[in-house]
């Protein structure tokens, strides 16, 4: 590519002390070559990185479902290499860069299926990278395997991976087990593909065929990055890295080279509501258990961070933070049982049932958009 065109996205309100380097294309769309348009930019410069890159799918041929309607697949020419050694020499090339631009204290992650990840893997090794975890990514409403040849392609796979062996990286640790009801997040995680409203659609065909939902980046930046914080995404797409980076209190840098998608993008962060400051703070300190997590019902957006949660009576109101955890008047920051027990200076407390929101018509417990969520995601 030549010249670098540079689309601006709404700003990111800056929420933290950290403040980031001034030369930096901050809260835009960089278009072009991933790895040209990652060469313009100073070393050592950005927090974390996010990487959706081509899976190199290697499709033969249309697939089509049982009834014979074909399925919206990745045939797209940007997925397409001549040999897996093409593909390898890709892949080396922007691993090289994202590390030149990585902080010390940075870290990536890289998501994929069973056709690149394992290479994409060797390469992080490669390039000198420390793998931290890998994650797998249940989906709870795959795609059949209509063919009937296989087993149903369930999951994929994420590498998280530091600077180096010794490297020091962000891991907000409090924060995930207070997402997940106070146990320790695993690294088996079940979340829905992106469907319904979330799924950017025109003319009735999907804008993008591997559009990732923003719950799964919603875990991942909470995770591994802070408020002020920059992060890349070299394969931006609709731009699911920027919406969430917005709403979470971060900056985000995107790298795309397809008119259509850098459009869906804009328009995708345009929409995307920043959070109050209160609400995107996260725990720093142990609190109390259950499942389904409220926390999933949060990142999910069934119960939005800032919301409001009152008991039936509404004799106290509490906040909904980014990790699941509640802000109430009087009381530490915990999570629904551990201040609904607090507010009435009792031992315990079921908060699925105690708290309610308002939905402007009436109050609905939790525990009902907790049964809602089971509903729309049942294996």
């Amino acid at each position: 590519m030549g010249v670098m065109e540079r689309v601006k996205a709404p700003a990111v309100k800056q929420r933290a002390a950290r403040i980031a380097p001034v030369d930096l294309p901050l809260d835009s769309i960089l278009q072009g070559d991933c790895v040209e348009m990652m060469r313009s930019l100073p070393a050592a410069s950005v927090d974390m990185i996010f990487a959706d890159p081509p899976y190199n799918l290697q499709l033969g041929g249309d697939l089509h479902r049982p009834d014979g309607s074909q399925v919206d697949a990745v045939n797209d020419e940007w997925d397409k290499f001549d040999s897996l050694a093409t593909y390898d020499r890709f892949t080396h090339a922007w691993l090289k860069e994202a590390k030149r631009i990585l902080k010390p204290g940075g870290s990536i992650w890289v998501i994929g299926s069973y056709h690149n990840i394992f290479r994409v893997g060797t390469a992080l090794q490669d390039n000198g990278y420390w793998i931290l975890n890998d994650i797998v990514w249940r989906k709870a409403n795959p795609m059949p395997n209509f063919k009937g040849t296989r087993f149903t392609n369930a999951h994929e796979t994420l590498i998280w991976a530091s600077m180096g062996e010794k490297a020091r990286y962000t891991f907000n640790y409090r924060a995930m087990k207070t997402l997940n009801d106070e146990l320790q997040m695993r690294s088996d995680w079940l979340i829905p593909i992106c469907g319904g409203q979330e799924r950017l659609k025109k003319g009735g065909h999907k804008v993008h065929p591997t559009q990732k939902p923003e719950a799964l980046l919603y875990r991942i930046l909470l995770a591994c990055s802070n408020p002020g914080d920059v992060i890349l995404d070299p394969f931006f797409g609709t731009g699911t890295t920027g919406a969430v980076a917005k709403r979470l209190g971060r900056h985000f840098i995107g790298i795309e080279r397809e008119d259509d998608y850098i459009a869906a993008a804009l328009e995708r962060i345009e929409l995307a509501l920043p959070l109050d400051e209160s609400a995107v703070k996260t725990m720093m300190a142990p609190k109390a258990a259950t499942r389904v997590a409220f926390g999933t019902l949060v990142e999910c957006g069934m119960i939005a961070p800032g919301s409001v949660l009152t008991d039936t009576r509404r004799r106290w109101k509490a906040t909904v933070r980014v990790d699941g955890s509640l802000e109430c008047e009087g009381q530490p920051a915990g999570s629904i049982h551990k201040v609904g027990a607090g507010v009435q200076g009792a031992p315990s407390c079921n908060g699925w049932t105690f708290w309610h929101v308002d939905t402007g018509k009436e109050l609905r417990v939790i525990d009902a958009v907790r049964q809602d969520w089971l509903l729309a995601n049942e294996a």
